[in-house]
């Protein structure tokens, strides 16, 4: 599937991506030749039924999941070259990735938790920097917060600050109000373009909601494995 909107290389380029698993029934074909491009700052929505492919496809893109067979080139990397923890490096300074379930860190404070990816890169300023972003998303006054102490859209403003907080180019978002209430989620969402346009980041999306994907500047559709381009 060619890309609508590449000037100059794409943030993302996949080409003949497939994505093969073992089960007990056999080999299960995930993904089957998937062509998709990403231009830099670009809004893109992925939308499917269950199964089809398409959170898989996110994990590719962020390196969690690799692929059998094809081209898989993000942020100036490609990914089947590299090892574990080079991966893992990549990741952390290029990928921030917002998930339906919050995958906060249970015995850390919501500061802590957002300052994580910092100081795993040795940032001096981690915590300067983690409030910073916790404020940006109106959570100043819930620092010292553990998980259990926040609400399910608390949780998920941190897991926002968190994806962030290093300012990542591209910002991957799987089902993000998928465990909210439609008001909560709305709010969410409204955050999550608005901290887009500010950092300029590239944003992919997966999400069940037409109306949630109408919001990104072009849908694509994952069916079987493949995907295609949804035209209005």
């Amino acid at each position: 599937m060619p890309s609508t909107a590449s000037l100059s290389a794409p943030l993302v380029d996949l080409g003949g991506v497939t994505l093969s698993l073992a089960s007990l029934a056999g080999q299960v074909n995930v993904l089957r030749g998937i062509d998709l491009c990403v231009a830099e700052g670009e809004t893109v929505g992925i939308v499917g039924p269950s199964g089809s492919g398409k959170s898989t496809l996110l994990m590719v893109m962020a390196g969690l999941e690799r692929a059998s067979s094809g081209r898989v080139q993000v942020a100036g990397a490609d990914l089947s070259a590299l090892d574990e923890d080079a991966l893992a490096r990549w990741r952390r300074a290029q990928v921030g990735i917002v998930f339906q379930a919050f995958h906060l860190i249970p015995a850390m404070t919501a500061l802590e938790n957002v300052a994580v990816p910092l100081e795993l890169a040795g940032a001096a300023d981690a915590f300067d920097r983690a409030e910073a972003e916790l404020k940006r998303v109106g959570l100043g006054h819930r620092l010292d917060h553990y998980p259990s102490q926040l609400s399910g859209g608390e949780q998920q403003r941190v897991a926002l600050a968190r994806a962030f907080v290093a300012r990542p180019r591209l910002l991957l978002a799987d089902e993000p109000t998928g465990n909210l209430d439609q008001g909560t989620g709305r709010a969410i969402m409204d955050m999550l373009f608005d901290l887009h346009a500010q950092d300029s980041a590239t944003l992919v999306l997966v999400t069940h909601d037409p109306a949630l994907a109408a919001r990104c500047g072009r849908v694509v559709r994952v069916e079987d494995g493949r995907a295609f381009e949804v035209t209005a």
